[in-house]
């Protein structure tokens, strides 16, 4: 379902992909997210998106004028999981309302997986 706007200089037709592009890409800019992972958790193995499938991540619901946007992530190891997906949620809500101008009024995190890094 995509979201028609329109004004005295034309139409703009948004689609949910684009909004999930956004959230997406606001949530990997976040300290303590390694990445996106995909909705499909096939055998309890969580896939880790590449930065051209961002939005395989991410459930965009639209409802009129307010989307409610559910992200599926991989966080780091070592970090509070509580913070980051309050950064994320506060990032995201901020982002995709500034972008679309759309209302968010949910942002909902799925912590799919840790990742460990070496140093």
């Amino acid at each position: 379902m995509d979201k028609e706007m329109s004004n005295q200089y034309g139409r703009l037709i948004l689609s949910e992909e684009a909004i999930a592009t956004i959230a997406g890409v606001a949530a990997t800019e976040c300290y303590g997210i390694v990445g996106m992972a995909s909705r499909r958790v096939t055998d309890g193995i969580a896939e880790l998106l590449g930065r051209e499938n961002l939005s395989k991540g991410v459930e965009v619901t639209l409802d009129g004028n307010k989307v409610a946007i559910t992200l599926n992530v991989i966080v780091g190891y070592g970090v509070r999981i509580s913070e980051v997906a309050r950064n994320v949620m506060g990032k995201v809500k901020y982002t995709v309302e500034g972008s679309t101008g759309l209302q968010v009024v949910k942002v909902n995190i799925n912590v799919q997986g840790v990742k460990v890094t070496r140093s």
